[in-house]
């Protein structure tokens, strides 16, 4: 008996050292498994990837709805593709598209034929662009000219601040020295077909 009661003193003493070390173990099992992130979805430790942003595209023009308005009429026609690749080059078509009213002198391609070579392309490009807007801006009057309101010696204001002047001769009417060839109401306004493109004179 003196010996099992021995045996039994020590289990018990034992059994204090196995549950300290016991509950250790558990406890460091538990820290292994980390809470589900959320959506249910367990985490890894490893950070997510980061989602990338796409840029937005610019936006694209549209010719407007109005088939009468400036630059749906320019747009229409094949004479004046120099003319509308300008517009939208320097994003002055939507301005135009606007209800004005506008007077707008629509040089023809074979207008800009005439500009010495590589004229055309060199104001495409982005760094010209200010000096491409002044001149587009300097074939538009913000109002509503027709051709028997423009009298011999008069002079129109333009968009871009600067003034051009009209003389009527054998009943030909030009614009500087460009000879007015065609008009064509618009619903915002009216385009004057010419056959040489305006050029504003160099600030002094």
């Amino acid at each position: 008996m003196l010996v099992r009661s021995q045996a039994v003193a020590r289990f018990v003493r034992g059994s204090w050292l196995i549950a300290p070390a016991l509950g250790l173990v558990l406890a460091a099992a538990a820290g292994c498994e980390q809470a589900p992130a959320a959506g249910g979805v367990a985490a890894t430790g490893a950070a997510a990837p980061k989602a990338v942003a796409k840029a937005a595209p610019p936006p694209e023009y549209h010719v407007p709805a109005d088939p009468k308005n400036i630059v749906s009429i320019a747009a229409g026609s094949k004479d004046h593709t120099t003319l509308v690749a300008a517009l939208k080059a320097v994003d002055y078509a939507e301005s135009i598209a606007n209800p004005g009213p506008f007077t707008v002198f629509a040089p023809t391609n074979e207008a800009f034929d005439k500009l010495p070579k590589g004229t055309v392309e060199g104001l495409l490009v982005p760094a010209k662009a200010d000096d491409l807007r002044n001149i587009l801006k300097y074939h538009v009057a913000v109002s509503t000219y027709a051709v028997g309101a423009l009298h011999d010696g008069e002079t129109l204001g333009m968009a871009n601040g600067g003034k051009v002047t009209i003389h009527v001769k054998g009943g030909k009417v030009t614009i500087n020295d460009a000879n007015i060839i065609a008009s064509i109401p618009a619903s915002n306004g009216i385009v004057h077909v010419i056959d040489a493109v305006l050029l504003p004179p160099a600030p002094k």
